[in-house]
């Protein structure tokens, strides 16, 4: 007979070819396998071969780093290619106390606040008490009877400490660390040549192989089991290897890793000391309360299982060098800045115009929005060592691009609580889609279809919806001064009107002219390409511009870019503090990417969300006689609500504006709209060309002149 086949571990399949194996025995013609105990026999056959094939392919599977299960399995598939996890992080904050020495006899010259715990949480944070620690002693002398300790960073954890000592006669000695959740990147390593010795040897961890000599003072890092660590050594090729009676001591904090942030609150839980005539002595009193510098953040988990399998065979093609885009989209999450959120890496040659010899880096940071100037200039130095010669890295500030919506809801009245409460749903779960991995990244795109889905499907009233898409983005202007600006969306603009009035801004104040003024645009008749002019309208509703300054930029509505002359401007939005205009455009498409370093956010503050009944589906109007229809195009006003435009002095708002003063936000709209008529009517929609006039007389000087600067968002 020949050999079965197994290809199916379904415990029927094995009893049955079991079975139709026994059958084709000519010993075994007349036997009942159904109701004999030959049954049973077989039952345990095909039990055991159920179970052994489970185990193979689940052990096969585990020999894989793509279909490893468990993490131990992870990270040593993931060490052989000298990939080395993330540890937990613990969250880091600086506090501020000082101590009053004026009554502590003997005075002391200088108090030291001793390494270990510091401060504790004020009470239960999140239903959990956290300790936080200093590494090293801090010591600060006494001015005037006062002690001050400012700014002391501190870390969320127990500092603790690890000793070993070398033995060779022990060939399989082991220096593992006996707790979980440690932060490797706090942690200290020191050698003395025994255990009595007074003088110690700090030794550096090394991530790789190269610039290391045989006496470099070096130790190496690999995860074990149960999210531990183990130290090894060097041995006199790649780093000084130990002596025999080698005294080695690990100092380390253990944390809780991304419980401890948003922590503000602090008490003092610390020891602090002074010496005098070689005594030490305790300090109990005069002790101020803490304040809060920076509250804490930076705390995470250890590297999860997905990303150590994303990451680990990237970083191995990488081979330590930064050449490519992915080289640097790899390298800088998983070893130089592992708060990195998002990242977006792309060559100076795809811009316009190119910059060769450069490469562009963006980084969301998980916590803010931007990063300290402290923080690139520390991730540029730390790349020079992946670099290649002559590529030179820019680390760009995060540049946002909005999406606005507009949504009209249908939802049948009889199935809905109140539209109030359909709407709340609505909007709920579109914040939701907001706030999800989908868009908060570099490279996102927004999905149109499936955001509808998402509105359609919000709750069972809902029927239908129509919803259009605006792009905007914020322009910082430069006041006083003449300036360039060019501003790019990525994405085509849609062009709805030749007659211009395509884009739309808020309002903004430029030297030569009295009046508030817009921007906007007319298209060329290739419609490839446009230029842009400022106007004026009597109320933020008008559709009755009137042109006060042309020709004072470009824009091309395929690239999507706009380019401003320059111009002197006075005043504009005030937003955070500071000035700026908005732009806002129609898409093209309306799935929206994000290209290159702008981060897709979907702007729901700014968004319209209006309930409508759908009389039909509600009973109300079967004829559809009264029925409600909705404009599938955006339409509505030349320009976008601006409210108050002022200039900055200092951290003072001065108010320049004299128009009107409409909220900056508006409210997400809960409208709902019914038909009361009972006549019939039609309702249409159609798209009107304004045709503009030109003012006289209402402006003076030029939108050229002398530059002061140009800028490119």
């Amino acid at each position: 007979m020949p050999l079965a086949n197994f290809s199916n571990l379904d415990f029927n399949q094995v009893k049955t070819t079991l079975k139709d194996y026994l059958k084709s025995n000519s010993n075994f013609t007349d036997y009942d396998f159904e109701g004999s105990n030959l049954s049973t026999i077989l039952d345990v056959l095909a039990y055991n071969t159920y179970i052994t094939s489970y185990n193979a392919n689940m052990v096969a599977n585990e020999v894989f780093i793509d279909s490893a299960t468990l993490r131990e399995n992870v990270v040593s598939l993931a060490r052989n290619i000298g990939y080395v996890p993330r540890s937990r992080k613990a969250a880091r904050a600086t506090i501020s106390f000082f101590v009053d020495a004026s009554d502590i006899t003997p005075n002391p010259v200088s108090i030291t606040l001793k390494k270990g715990p510091v401060a504790a949480t004020s009470g239960t944070f999140g239903n959990q008490s956290f300790v936080f620690s200093i590494l090293d002693d801090v010591t600060v002398p006494v001015f005037d009877g006062i002690a001050s300790f400012d700014d002391i960073p501190i870390y969320e954890g127990s500092l603790l400490s690890t000793n070993f000592t070398f033995s060779s006669r022990n060939p399989f000695q082991r220096f593992t660390l006996p707790n979980s959740g440690v932060d490797t990147g706090l942690m200290s390593v020191t050698v003395k040549a025994n255990e009595e010795s007074t003088q110690s040897v700090k030794y550096t961890l090394q991530e790789n192989l190269f610039a290391v000599k045989s006496d470099s003072k070096i130790y190496y890092l690999q995860e074990i089991e149960d999210e531990r660590y183990e130290l090894l050594f060097g041995d006199n090729i790649f780093g000084q290897a130990l002596e025999e009676g080698n005294f080695i001591t690990v100092n380390y904090i253990t944390s809780s890793g991304d419980s401890g942030n948003g922590v503000s609150s602090f008490q003092f839980a610390g020891r602090l000391t002074y010496t005098r005539n070689s005594v030490e002595y305790n300090v109990t009193s005069g002790i101020s309360l803490v304040t809060t510098g920076l509250q804490s953040s930076g705390g995470e988990s250890i590297e999860s299982v997905a990303s150590i399998k994303k990451y680990a065979p990237r970083i191995y093609a990488s081979q330590n060098r930064a050449l490519t885009a992915d080289d640097y989209e790899t390298l800088i999450p998983s070893r130089i800045y592992p708060e990195t959120e998002s990242i977006s890496v792309f060559g100076g040659e795809e811009l316009i115009p190119p910059q060769y010899g450069k490469v562009f880096i963006s980084i969301k940071p998980r916590f803010g929005d931007f990063l300290p100037n402290l923080v690139k200039e520390n991730i540029r130095n730390r790349l020079k060592k992946f670099s290649v010669a002559g590529i030179v890295p820019e680390i760009l500030d995060l540049k946002y691009l909005y999406l606005e919506v507009t949504s009209k809801l249908y939802y049948n009245s009889n199935l809905a609580p109140s539209s109030e409460y359909v709407s709340s749903v609505v909007q709920s779960n579109a914040n939701k889609y907001s706030e999800s991995t989908e868009l908060n990244k570099y490279g996102a795109r927004f999905k149109y279809s499936k955001f509808l889905k998402i509105l359609d499907d919000s709750h069972e009233s809902i029927t239908s919806n129509i919803t259009t898409v605006e792009m905007r983005r914020d322009l910082r202007v430069v006041l006083d001064t003449f300036t360039e600006y060019q501003i790019g969306f990525g994405n085509e603009f849609h062009i709805k009107n030749m007659g211009g009035y395509n884009i739309k801004s808020t309002a903004f104040k430029v030297a030569g002219i009295n009046q508030n003024v817009y921007i906007s645009d007319i298209p060329n008749t290739n419609r490839i390409d446009g230029t842009l002019f400022l106007f004026n309208v009597p109320s933020v509703n008008s559709t009755n511009p009137t042109i006060v300054r042309r020709n004072v930029g470009s824009i091309n509505y395929k690239k999507g870019i706009i380019t401003i002359n320059p111009i002197n401007i006075q005043a504009g939005k005030i937003k955070d503090g500071q000035p700026i205009i908005e732009l806002s455009a129609v898409p093209h498409s309306n799935d929206v990417v994000g290209l290159q370093d702008l981060y897709l956010q979907l702007d729901i503050t700014n968004s319209n969300f209006d309930m409508v009944v759908d009389n039909i589906a509600s009973g109300l109007d079967p004829s559809a006689s009264n029925y409600i229809t909705s404009s599938s195009y955006a339409n509505g006003a030349l320009v976008r609500v601006t409210g108050d435009i002022g200039t900055t002095t200092g951290q003072r708002v001065v108010n320049v504006s004299n128009i009107s003063t409409t909220p900056t936000t508006r409210d997400v709209s809960t409208t709902t709209t019914t038909a009361t008529s009972t006549t019939s009517s039609t309702t249409s929609s159609s798209t009107t060309s304004t045709t503009p006039s030109t003012s006289t007389g209402t402006s003076s000087g030029s939108s050229g002149g002398g530059g002061g600067g140009s800028y490119s968002y």
